[in-house]
């Protein structure tokens, strides 16, 4: 079992469909890297070679940000918008839907379950 970037990599998938699930790797950058590297698109992990391997480490530890300085990196942007106070800041802080969506309806992945309200039956 490859370990790339912390993470165990699943052996029998292919390259380009294992290296997603690094956090911060999509299926572009993926590609992206195999090309990069000069690995064959239908090349499965347990078929790679150990220098492979380390060639995959190195071009992802010199060109991507991943995994823990990514986490680290979106979670302090947020911190930043909270602190600042500004509108964006203000519906994170709240557990709001942040990009316009509508809550009269719907949003219920961002505030939660349903509470139920006294007398709204009608």
């Amino acid at each position: 079992m490859a370990r790339i970037a912390g993470v165990n990599i699943p052996t029998n998938k292919r390259v380009v469909i294992a290296l997603q699930y690094i956090h911060g790797i999509g299926e572009k950058f993926a590609k992206d890297i195999t090309t990069q590297v000069g690995i064959p698109a239908e090349r499965r992990v347990n078929e790679l070679t150990d220098a492979e391997v380390i060639q995959i480490r190195e071009a992802i530890d010199r060109d991507y940000v991943v995994e823990g300085d990514l986490r680290r990196s979106v979670a302090m942007n947020i911190k930043r918008l909270m602190d600042l106070g500004n509108y964006r800041g203000l519906r994170h802080r709240r557990g709001l839907p942040v990009r316009g969506q509508r809550t009269h309806t719907n949003a219920r992945t961002r505030k939660g379950p349903a509470k139920p309200i006294a007398g709204k039956k009608k």
